[in-house]
């Protein structure tokens, strides 16, 4: 029988039945010293030697049968114990059985038997709770001896929800990462006891002076069914301490609901990139969000639409909500169940139309731009250059004009890894945007308030419109074929919330004219996420559900880049968002000529010459090496710094194509 390993339960098993074997032979040997008082004859120990396989074997089967072997008893309850006593019993009631109805003398004295028992018994226990005991002893040494990276923890609730915490806390106290002080609680009973070898120290109101007495450096509430009121009053008592404070959920809420479901869910396609919680600094998105004036651009797609929700919590005095798409923008202020009103404003413009954005700019000021807007399908850029263009170069080159002279605080752009060493219309404007942030920063750093101008690069957003994952379902649940371009292609992926707490934790550490990195982890082949679907909905890849390869698609690359050769990347104090040093800078006047240009092809229909003029500007040659660029010293920074004339070039030719 397959299900049943055998092999792998008896491996695990004979190291433990070995030290039971042993503890047996030790415990009867001490139990036969203390009935002679260590003056053992040597008849006796004879018989004991000759009577000894066979002590053994009893406790052993009885260990066996009890299933003592089947625990993992790094993760048992104190429950296990008496299963444990009563294996050790029952094999010693039934040797003093035998040893009663033996015919003639006794090889082993009844009082050598009982004893023995109970020594068997000890250490059985010993020998499976012996982890628990030396991580016991390793706990209260480095108490002892003290250890600056230690967390020590006071728990505010000594009920079931806290008892489960002191638990998992002290199953992971041996990697020094915690230290129980003790528990909270308000009911009289329980002060004074202990829980998990812990002492229940006082009620809610002693939680400063036990803070302060004990060195308290995390303060976690853990209480089901805790209520508004008493939650607030706890609070307000923590807040009054330095301390670090954190609440458990409610899980045993969860698993208590009418239905009597469990807290579970589907394993989704985002839970196969084995990423790790991203922790974010709550306090740097207060402070660039609340109470500033926020524009989101391309609010309602995928990544606009996360950052309107990651936003919105932080309280900003205004968040704008702007897209071409007025369907998707009253969805998404349905979305947000929140009406709109003074503090959120959807907005239905063009990011290239100029005239209109800088309407918006003067009426409502913002200080925060997150520009997300932009064209990003690959193949269909690659048939649409003019499109790419126009949105991609022109919408940004406005937006971010507007948003110097009109000195917001931070411009965030949205970049990609196609932008690196592009092969791809979409990667090419996308790198002009990149370079565009750089020579931003130059533009405006004379401005009485300087504008903070970044980018920030990342791969394939899991889950958003037009990614795969999403792509792979439908077909799946269309019953297939799932189709895959090439068997080798790898991608970079990062969930839709990851990626939109990243970029605004990017925004909080700009400087200026930075481009950032998201660490992406590893490349994932495609075809290995898509039979991972398939096995998800249990079915099977190529029988079940069959899979057909198109080939490779205009523009597309076997093997995304997330860094070009002539960048390094640098570590921030975010581990998950690494800063690009490039070795040149942007050569700023060349730049905006050439992106003029580009635009007045895009706008005349010019897609071959726009193609060719494009890819000349991606290939550095609107770039500087550092040193050259420092020589050209102010006039670099400061050419062109009042506005980019590309307004009247753009209403021109904007005249035209109407006309």
């Amino acid at each position: 029988m397959r299900y049943l390993p055998k092999y792998s339960s008896l491996r695990y098993a004979l190291p433990l039945m070995t030290l039971d074997a042993m503890s047996v032979v030790v415990s009867f040997w001490l139990a036969l010293a203390f009935r002679f008082d260590g003056r053992i004859p040597a008849v006796d120990l004879r018989l004991l030697v000759f009577a000894m396989p066979i002590v053994v074997a009893v406790f052993v089967a009885i260990n066996f049968f009890c299933r003592l072997y089947q625990y993992v008893w790094q993760y048992t309850s104190a429950n296990e114990i008496l299963m444990i006593g009563a294996a050790a019993m029952s094999a010693t009631l039934l040797l003093l059985v035998a040893s009663l109805l033996w015919v003639g003398a006794r090889p082993i004295p009844i009082s050598v038997i009982g004893l023995g028992g109970v020594f068997s018994s000890g250490m059985f226990t010993t020998a499976r709770y012996r982890q628990r005991l030396l991580t016991g002893l390793m706990g209260y040494l480095q108490r002892v001896v003290g250890s600056p990276d230690r967390r020590r923890v006071l728990i505010v609730g000594a009920g079931e929800a806290g008892q489960v915490l002191a638990r998992q806390l002290k199953a992971r106290s041996r990697n020094g990462r915690y230290e129980l002080v003790g528990f909270v609680d308000d009911n009289p009973k329980k002060i004074g006891l202990r829980i998990y070898g812990t002492q229940v120290l006082g009620d809610r109101q002693a939680i400063p002076d036990l803070v302060a007495e004990r060195g308290v450096s995390l303060i976690i509430i853990a209480i089901h069914r805790i209520s508004g009121p008493m939650l607030r009053d706890i609070l307000s008592i923590c807040l009054t301490t330095q301390t670090r404070v954190k609440i458990l959920p409610d899980f045993f809420g969860q698993i208590e609901q009418p239905n009597g479901a469990l807290p579970l869910r589907d394993i989704t396609a985002g839970d196969l990139l084995g990423r790790q919680l991203c922790e974010v600094d709550q306090v740097a998105y207060q402070h660039i969000i609340a109470g500033k004036v926020v524009l989101i651009t391309g609010a309602s797609g995928s990544i606009g639409a996360e950052l309107c929700r990651q936003v919105l919590p932080f309280k900003p005095h205004r968040l704008l909500m702007l897209d071409n798409n007025e369907t998707g923008l009253h969805d998404l202020l349905i979305s947000l169940q929140c009406p709109e009103d003074a503090a959120v404003a959807t907005i239905v413009a063009d990011v290239t139309n100029q005239p209109r954005l800088e309407t918006i700019f003067a009426m409502y000021r913002p200080e925060i731009v997150f520009h997300v807007a932009a064209y990003k399908h690959v193949p269909m850029m690659e048939r649409h250059p003019d499109e790419a263009v126009r949105v991609n170069i022109h919408g940004t080159a406005s937006v971010a004009d507007l948003a110097g002279r009109y000195a917001v605080e931070r411009f965030v752009f949205i970049s990609t890894d196609k932008a690196v060493n592009p092969c791809s219309i979409m990667g090419a404007t996308k790198r002009v945007g990149e370079l565009l942030m750089m020579s931003n920063a130059a533009r405006f750093a004379g401005n009485m308030r300087p504008s903070l101008f970044t980018a920030v690069r990342f791969g394939n957003v899991l889950g958003s419109r037009g990614s795969v994952a999403p792509t792979f379902a439908r077909q799946i649940d269309q019953g297939g074929p799932v189709t895959i371009t090439h068997p080798e292609m790898t991608r970079y992926f990062i969930s839709l919330s990851e990626a939109v707490s990243l970029i605004i934790q990017a925004a909080a550490l700009t400087e200026g004219g930075d481009i950032f990195m998201l660490d992406m982890g590893q490349a994932i082949r495609i075809e290995d996420l898509a039979h991972k679907m398939i096995r998800l909905r249990g079915l099977r890849p190529g029988e079940d559900i069959p899979i057909v390869y198109s080939g490779m698609r205009p523009g597309e690359k076997l093997h995304e880049e997330l860094v070009a050769s002539d960048e390094e990347k640098l570590p921030t104090d975010h581990p998950r968002i690494l800063r690009i040093r490039s070795s040149y800078a942007v050569d700023s006047a060349y730049l905006l000529d050439r992106i003029a240009g580009l635009i007045e092809l895009a706008f005349g229909q010019r897609n071959d010459e726009l193609v060719e003029e494009l890819w000349r500007l991606v290939q550095q040659d609107a770039l500087l090496p550092h040193d050259q660029a420092r020589a050209l010293g102010s006039i670099q920074v400061k050419w062109r710094t009042p506005a980019l004339p590309l307004a009247p070039t753009i209403e021109h030719h904007a005249t035209k194509t109407m006309l």
